[in-house]
């Protein structure tokens, strides 16, 4: 028994339960993310500071900045409990990690059904979302930037329709508009396409909104975003289901592999109390 007792013993100090590739690997995997949230919270708080304070608090819903800067942040908290848990051996912050991790892909998982199952409410949202970045348009260079680059890639102008950009200070039709842009859209709304001549003309948006639908569509792309988004939505469904296959898979490792450092963890804890127990009465 005496030998067996020592030989428990020696067992119990020389082997541990925690595996040293687990460990580093999920050390390493929150690392990489971690550094990631850092630039990605450099990168909004740039950009945030580039901006008029006036402007930056118009549209602080939809402001690309702002969002950056969010989602940055809770990165780098739950990254952090991630890295420091698993060099530590921490068994609270893993858990942490763990927990964060799982409500975020649930929420991530539930709001991709809700948004497929109430797709009528989901387009009246993104409508509005739409059509509050136009009011804001001139006031958040970032936000500009955004909708002339959707406008351009989609092909659309507006939300519903080109006549959406009435709703904007600038480009609204009423006659006691002072604006230089009255009845007009956006560069971004021209069809160039069809265009042969050598210089383009940036001023092709120009009064737009005062002609018909059919004639307005030989100078601008008439038909709103939000059809555009849809069509294109349906046309990428394998590309969509990629990119979250994609987001899904690291938070499911990571899942995973916190979840088997801390079962080792805990089994190495059973032995070292095991071993303290039988350490001063070998024969109980």
């Amino acid at each position: 028994s005496t030998t067996l007792y020592k030989a428990t013993q020696n067992i119990g100090d020389d082997y541990s339960f925690v595996s040293p590739v687990v460990k580093y690997l999920l050390f390493l995997f929150n690392f990489i993310f971690w550094i990631c949230s850092l630039v990605m919270v450099a990168i909004g708080v740039f950009a945030r500071l580039m901006k008029h304070a006036e402007a930056a608090l118009a549209c602080l819903a939809v402001d690309p900045a702002v969002m950056l800067m969010v989602v940055g942040f809770l990165m780098f908290i739950i990254t952090f409990c991630g890295c420091v848990g698993s060099l530590r051996e921490n068994i609270c912050l893993l858990q942490t990690f763990c927990i964060c991790l799982t409500v975020i892909f649930l929420l991530q998982l539930i709001a991709g059904i809700l948004g497929f199952v109430f797709a009528d409410k989901s387009r009246d949202r993104v409508t509005w979302m739409i059509n509050n970045a136009i009011v804001h348009y001139r006031e958040d260079i970032d936000l500009q930037n955004l909708i002339d680059f959707g406008q351009r890639e989609f092909g659309c102008c507006g939300a519903v329709t080109y006549t959406d950009w009435s709703q904007n200070m600038y480009f609204n039709c009423t006659q006691d508009n002072p604006s230089n842009e009255r009845c007009s859209v956006p560069f971004s709304c021209c069809n160039l396409s069809e265009d042969k001549q050598v210089v383009i003309n940036t001023m092709c948006g120009a009064g737009m909104q005062h002609l018909e639908y059919i004639e307005a569509g030989d100078h601008i792309y008439t038909n709103g975003c939000i059809d555009k988004l849809v069509n294109w939505i349906h046309s990428n469904m394998f590309l969509l289901g990629g990119v979250a296959l994609g987001l899904a898979i690291p938070q499911l490792v990571g899942i995973l592999l916190s979840q088997i450092l801390i079962n080792q963890i805990k089994d190495q804890i059973a032995l070292q109390n095991y071993n303290l127990k039988h350490r001063s009465d070998p024969w109980s």
